[in-house]
């Protein structure tokens, strides 16, 4: 006779769950969960984590918590599970209760896409949101740029003023609804409404009418200032060369790429996208990733799409509808849509509907607005395939604010101000840090404004004052004038230690690095403008070892727009001649460079690649940060040949490559453009082997990592990992963070927590 099973054991715990868990579903997630396991008790929102009570036979509790973290919400993210034993109710079943407060340890949602299940209700004429621009559920719509206050419940979001409908509030208080405490929910009798102005048709205050006349604006070559998620986009049909033409021309944007936002089509949506770019399978994922960025993708040579797209240029910035009103216009206009930021340039995308008919004016033809305010801006995030994988070159809707966890914990709150140009900011306590999506260049009142805005928000939200600030050794830096007032303990970091220590934070399993830090200018340790440094060490110790030759900017700032002032410069510190110079050289220009009359000296590899689209014929004045750079990268023959640069260690003890034997080249008539941009790329990937070859030498082991935004070019480092790995070095690129001035935040905090 078998033994008697043993009486199941009844317990009652008390689980406490952080991590990314409001705004993602996962209270009703708990609750379908804890009826599939015949539990009592409930679950409840405090500030930032989820409170869950369940009563029921221990094995059951063991696998209910065992599946609260593997099957938890695809949005939910770094989940952390505390139990602990909790005294045994009376209870009759699971409920979902109100939320209340309790510790703050809040993870802001992002904003998500539109799901499937409610993309086919939108195109359903059976349901009663067919066609309603702002459908969503608890799986998606926007989060980040609606939230005004944590716990994420609807009063406190921008849809607070939206009393629900009585069909709205059944679904979002029943449990079993995919609706339940979707807290931007909306319907058409109770939710946001369109509005389309136009000089021509006037104002149209009616949903469906104005989308129609969007659409109608858009197919016939209008430029319309529609309203998203997180600002508002410029759009214009991508095949129309006049419509392209003339946005360049009032915004005035005349050479920057444009994104394309691509209708959705095919199996898995990407269809319309192959028409026009090369897609491969790691891109096809990223380009469907929940994100909805804007990928960077090769074009296809017998694309239709107007070549005022991306003048020069050999990719698209391509990305696929991510809101109802997005997946509508396209479907409504049945072309890809050139969807660029409505915003002045180099500030942050335009919000309010008063400001960008007061401010764009000039640029757009027609605005769709829409009344459902945006608390914040967030900008579209952009990655590009570098090295074999998708890396970020902008954080916004959807990745931003960015959370990751520090290599050591932090004695007091700080606020990292970053750099000037792509600012971020970054919050950080304990062993968090909070990562702001891109703000812009700092240049302008409006970015300041929302850089402000942005350093508050987060503090209020995340309920964490910075009791210290870090910024960069720049005093001219806007973010470091805005640090010097706030009247807190202030750390400066050098601009390239951050660099580096944002690498470092990434990867902290590593002990010791060699980071080539290359980039357009920073403010250096000697007081000059780096940008071509290696760095040896760790974050907190940092020791400049490498760079190269420095030479002197002709005007000072202003050669970061006049590429020409560089191919000077390199031709005035060698005494050769550039009779193919077509600016005014006048000996005015050059007595002031002779006696360094703002003329700066720099070391930074970025002004080398400057000097060399100029020279090469490429660019001799640049509308944009990085244009000539990138046109010299288009351009590139696939395989070039290195020529050797003598490299000498200095009086410093910095060895250093003389860019110098590259002058002869850049200049030869005799070879294309294409030769010649090769050469160079694969020069520079040379010399930085060389580099690490003769460091290694001298200062034994270290891992080698790639740092800075000239590291943004695929053309370089791919080459420079192939040389590397055929030395046998190990190598690190950044993962979450871009490697430009997007990740000096990040690098910042991290630098000032290894000095603590």
């Amino acid at each position: 006779m078998s033994d008697p099973k043993p009486e199941p054991t009844f317990a009652a715990r008390r689980f406490l769950v952080t991590g990314r868990v409001q705004g993602v579903g996962f209270r009703p997630f708990v609750y379908r969960l804890a009826l599939a396991h015949g539990l009592r008790g409930w679950v409840r929102n405090l500030a930032g984590e989820v409170e869950i009570v369940a009563q029921g036979e221990a094995e059951t509790l063991a696998h209910f918590a065992e599946a609260l973290q593997h099957q938890a919400p695809p949005f939910a993210r770094g989940l952390h599970l505390r139990d602990e034993p909790f005294p045994a109710q009376t209870l009759t079943g699971f409920e979902i209760r109100a939320s209340a407060a309790g510790r703050l340890d809040a993870h802001l949602p992002p904003d998500v896409f539109v799901c499937d299940d409610c993309l086919r209700e939108l195109h359903d004429p059976a349901d009663r949101r067919h066609r309603y621009p702002f459908i969503n559920c608890t799986q998606c719509g926007p989060r980040y740029t609606v939230i005004t206050a944590l716990p994420y419940d609807r009063a406190n979001t921008a849809m607070h003023t939206f009393a629900l409908c009585a069909a709205c509030r059944a679904e979002y208080e029943n449990p079993a609804d995919r609706r339940f405490h979707a807290e931007p929910l909306a319907c058409p009798d109770c939710g946001p409404r369109l509005q389309y102005y136009s000089e021509h048709d006037g104002l149209i205050d009616n949903t469906a009418a104005a989308l129609a006349a969007a659409v109608t604006a858009l197919r016939g070559g209008a430029i319309v200032a529609a309203k998203g998620i997180g600002g508002y986009h410029l759009l214009c049909d991508a095949h129309h060369d006049t419509a392209v033409a003339r946005l360049r021309a009032v915004k005035p944007r005349p050479h920057k790429p444009l994104a394309v936002m691509f209708p959705w089509r095919g199996a898995d949506g990407l269809d319309a996208v192959r028409l026009h770019a090369e897609i491969q399978d790691g891109v096809a994922q990223h380009l469907r990733n929940p994100e909805r960025p804007i990928v960077l993708v090769p074009r296809r040579a017998d694309s239709d799409l107007s070549q005022a797209i991306a003048p020069g240029l050999d990719e698209i910035g391509a990305f696929l509808p991510y809101s109802p009103l997005h997946h509508l216009l396209l479907s409504g206009c049945n072309v890809p849509l050139v969807a660029t930021s409505a915003n002045v340039s180099g500030e942050p995308v335009l919000t309010d509907n008063v400001e960008v008919e007061a401010r764009l004016a000039h640029v757009a033809d027609a605005f769709l607005h829409h009344d459902r305010p945006i608390v914040r801006p967030a900008d579209d995030s952009v990655y590009r395939v570098i090295a074999g994988r998708p890396r970020p070159l902008r954080l916004g809707r959807g990745v931003a604010p960015l959370e990751l966890e520090l290599p050591s914990t932090l004695p007091r709150p700080l606020l990292a101000v970053g750099g000037h140009m792509k600012n971020t900011v970054a919050l950080a306590w304990d062993r968090r840090v909070v990562v702001s999506p891109h703000i812009g260049d700092l240049g302008s009142p409006r970015s300041l404004e929302v850089f402000g805005q942005v350093i508050e928000d987060l503090q209020q939200l995340y309920d964490v004052r910075a009791e210290a600030i870090v910024g960069d050794a720049h005093p001219g830096y806007a973010s470091t004038r805005w640090a010097h007032r706030a009247k807190l303990p202030l750390t400066r970091v050098f601009h390239h230690h951050a660099h580096a220590a944002a690498l470092a934070g990434e990867h902290p399993q590593i002990e010791r690095w060699l980071v080539f830090t290359w980039d357009g200018t920073g403010y250096g340790e000697d007081g000059t403008l780096w940008g071509g440094e290696a760095l040896l060490g760790a974050p907190g110790e940092w020791k400049r070892v490498g760079s190269f030759r420095p030479f002197h900017l002709p005007g000072g700032e202003k050669a970061g727009r006049e590429p020409w002032r560089s191919a000077l410069a390199l031709c005035w510190e060698t005494g050769v001649e550039w009779p193919g110079c077509p600016e005014d050289s006048a000996l005015l220009l050059r007595s002031a460079w002779a006696h360094h009359l703002n003329a700066p000296p720099t070391s930074a590899v970025g002004r080398l690649f400057d000097a060399a689209a100029a020279l090469a014929g490429v660019n001799l004045r640049s509308s944009f940060e990085g244009q000539g750079p990138m046109l010299l990268e288009a351009i590139a023959d696939p395989d070039g040949d290195a020529i050797p640069l003598p490299t000498a260690v200095d009086e410093h003890g910095v060895l250093r490559s003389d860019w110098a034997p590259l002058l002869p080249v850049l200049m030869d008539s005799s070879l294309s453009a294409s030769q010649r941009a090769a050469c160079f790329h694969a020069t520079l990937a040379r010399a930085l082997c060389d580099q690490a070859r003769r460091l290694h030498q001298a200062h034994g082991g270290f891992v080698v990592g790639l740092a800075g935004g000239v590291f943004q070019n695929r053309r370089l480092t791919d080459r420079v990992l192939a040389v590397l790995a055929a030395e046998g070095f190990e190598l690190r690129l950044p993962l979450a963070l871009p490697t430009n001035d997007a990740a000096i935040s990040y690098g910042q905090v991290v630098e000032a927590g290894a000095g603590a």
